[in-house]
């Protein structure tokens, strides 16, 4: 993984001792599910891999499963590049196996795929995205309607996937008329309570009910390849211990 060199994604990061006790004093605009996706709209998520939408809105693609509001998630990217050099986790493995791993954590989160769901994968060379972020906003494009809800990694996330598919859907809902909620997810790695660097004076805070927080928690599990150390490399889990105790949060965080 090549992060910005500012916001570097290293070790295990900013661990969540740190952050909630600084997040649970924040006066941030307190939404619900049914408000950030009023009847009529429809959610439209694009993850720049397989797992991405789980960890940035696992918990509100529950609740709106629960209100069954219609919903189309797109990967970007197959994740073929999360296992450089294994033997393990090779490209096509991957290229199979990521995309069965989120459909897994999907059906944990109670999604109807296929119906009130549609998913739509684009197949763009995982850690390419910055130099294909204008097909890819065309794309995207190609699949929003006006009225569409549109949430994706934020463009500041110190990923280069994660901030060029934030830039695409930027430039795909300014044509398109869909509103646009980015989504933090490495930030919470290598940014600290209070970082100016991040926008908390639009940040809203999306409380998860037990059952939402449960089914996130659950379907994060789903990720077996990101989840597991790999023998063949000696190289630990992609998803480290902080990412995965962030996941567990009972709220989850979005820039409007």
């Amino acid at each position: 993984m090549v992060a910005v060199a500012e916001r570097a994604i290293e070790g295990q990061g900013t661990p969540e001792i740190d952050w909630l006790p600084w997040l649970a004093q924040q006066a941030m605009v307190e939404v619900d599910a049914e408000r950030l996706v009023p009847p009529g709209h429809r959610a439209v998520v694009v993850a720049p891999h397989p797992d991405d939408e789980v960890l940035a809105v696992g918990g509100l693609l529950a609740q709106l499963g629960a209100l069954q509001r219609p919903m189309l998630i797109v990967a970007a990217t197959d994740g073929t590049a999360s296992h450089p050099a294994s033997i393990l986790w090779p490209p096509h493995r991957l290229a199979t196996e990521r995309p069965l791993e989120s459909r897994r954590a999907w059906q944990t989160l109670g999604l109807d795929i296929d119906r009130s769901t549609e998913v739509r994968r684009l197949g763009f060379d995982d850690g390419g995205l910055m130099r294909q972020r204008g097909p890819l906003a065309r794309q995207v494009a190609a699949l929003l309607r006006p009225r569409d809800v549109l949430f994706t990694t934020w463009r500041h996330d110190g990923h280069p996937d994660h901030e060029a598919t934030g830039q695409a859907c930027a430039a795909a809902a300014a044509c398109t008329g869909a509103r646009l909620i980015e989504v933090p997810v490495w930030a919470w790695h290598w940014a600290v309570p209070g970082d100016t660097r991040l926008p908390w004076g639009r940040a809203l805070r999306l409380g998860l009910d037990a059952e939402a927080a449960r089914a996130k928690r659950e379907a994060v599990n789903a990720f077996t390849s990101q989840l597991e150390s790999d023998p063949s490399t000696g190289a630990g889990p992609i998803l480290r211990g902080t990412t995965v105790q962030r996941a567990q949060r009972p709220f989850e965080v979005f820039f409007p």
